[in-house]
Parts: structure tokens; C-alpha cells; sequence
């Protein structure tokens, strides 16, 4: 059987540690033994950020030398056939940015359809924050303007809802507890900046961080009406 893999990353890579390349590394390293390619092919989706010209030549900068590297703009879309190359590559890493906008033009494009038939087909997916949180079924997100909010409509390849930046964000933990908690979320995982939630099919495999301290959460609706926590066991990669 395909083994199809997600790797939802709190916060890290090259976009947020430049100088701590651990978790890009391991997802290298994760497409080399499930495809079997040395410079694995990567595809790099920075729909989130508006494809800024910046982030996309940082991830360049990243992982050319290491892969082949490629990316799939929208705002000016010069791809005509978006599934046949997203089911070429062996990983697909979707950066970060504002999460609603990104589901959006994605649906608007056929992207979504595409990642799901890429997915099923055994190609890596990877992303942090926005590229995070999109895989699961629902989540939280501030690109609404006005705080944290809750995101529905994810593509739910993982059932539950997400949290990134667990960590990195004084509100961010007590506004998806309490959501969770109320019921308006179903149970669901957090990341910290530097931790990585590594799922085969649409079960956790794995935890993996980039900083001795970074962790990953389980939490759900408890039987009093409240949210439990708890720390998942984690890999650091150093």
C-alpha cells in the first residue's frame, strides 16, 4: 500500500530557523526513503504569503542545492496543468501566511483536489502555520484581522483541528483549549514553534523538534466540560 505522510510543522524550517535546517532536513530525508530518489523533487506553494517574491527565493536558497526544487504560483499562474505537477514531486511544502485566502484561491484553482490526489499517491506534504494547519479539518487563525478566530473548511486529509505556534503566541494556547472545551472545535493537535507532527495516513506517527524544548500536544474535550492537555513524547533531531 502507498504510504501517504504529513508532516504539520508549528513553526520552523527555512522560513523561521534559516540557521537550523532539522526539520527541512528530516522531510528530505522522509521523501528519500518512501520515493527512493537521492535529490528528492519538492514544490514549494506560497499561495498563504501572496507567492511573495521574497519567501519564494528563500526557499530556493533552502533547498536547490539539495533537491529539485520548483513552485507553483497562483497570483500570476503560469501552470496549466496543477495536478499533473504536484503528483510529480516527492514532497509538497506549503509556507505560511493567511490561511482563509490560501483555501480560497486553492479551491478556485483545483488546487485542493490536486494535493488530496497527491497525497493518495504517496508524495510527502509539508508546511508550516497556514501550511499547518490546511490539512486538518478545522483549526485557528488570525487572518481574519481581529484576533484568533476558528478556521473551518480545511481540507481534512487528518480529521480533528490544529493549533500552530502553540508557543509562539501568549493566546494561542488558551483560545484553542477553550474552544476545544466549548465544543466549537472538535479534539485536536498544537505544535510549538520547532515541533513537527509526522502523520502516516491519518495517524500520529511521530512528534520530532528542532530545539531540545519544542513539544507537541493532544487535546480534547474532557467529560466536565473542560479541555485536557497532554505533552506528546518527542524526538529532537539534533
Amino acid at each position: 500500500m502507498t504510504e501517504r505522510i504529513v508532516v504539520a510543522m508549528g513553526g520552523g524550517g527555512f522560513t523561521m530557523e534559516p540557521d537550523n535546517p532539522l526539520l527541512d532536513d528530516h522531510i528530505l530525508d522522509l521523501a528519500r526513503a518512501t520515493r527512493g530518489r537521492q535529490r528528492p523533487r519538492i514544490c514549494f506553494i506560497p499561495t498563504a504569503s501572496g507567492d511573495s517574491p521574497a519567501y519564494i527565493a528563500e526557499f530556493y536558497a533552502a533547498f536547490a542545492r539539495r533537491s529539485e526544487a520548483d513552485h507553483l504560483a497562483l497570483f500570476n499562474r503560469t501552470v496549466e496543468d496543477i495536478e499533473g505537477l504536484l503528483r510529480h514531486q516527492d514532497v509538497i511544502y506549503v509556507g505560511g501566511g493567511t490561511t482563509v485566502n490560501m483555501l480560497a484561491l486553492w479551491r478556485l484553482h483545483g488546487v485542493d483536489r490536486a494535493l488530496r490526489r497527491a497525497w493518495k499517491s504517496g508524495v510527502v506534504m509539508a508546511g508550516l502555520s497556514a501550511g499547518s494547519v490546511c490539512w486538518f479539518e478545522a483549526g485557528t487563525t488570525d487572518a481574519f484581522g481581529a484576533g484568533l478566530e476558528v478556521l473551518s473548511g480545511g481540507l481534512g486529509l487528518l480529521p480533528g483541528s490544529h493549533a500552530p505556534h502553540y508557543d509562539g503566541d501568549a493566546t494561542r494556547r488558551g483560545h484553542f483549549r477553550r474552544l476545544i472545551a466549548e465544543g466549537v472545535l472538535p479534539a485536536g493537535y498544537a505544535a510549538d514553534d520547532g515541533a513537527a507532527l509526522i502523520f502516516h495516513d491519518t495517524e500520529l506517527a511521530e512528534v520530532v523538534t528542532s530545539r531540545p524544548d519544542a513539544r507537541g500536544y493532544r487535546v480534547w474535550r474532557g467529560s466536565a466540560g473542560d479541555a485536557v492537555e497532554t505533552v506528546l513524547p518527542a524526538r529532537y533531531l539534533g
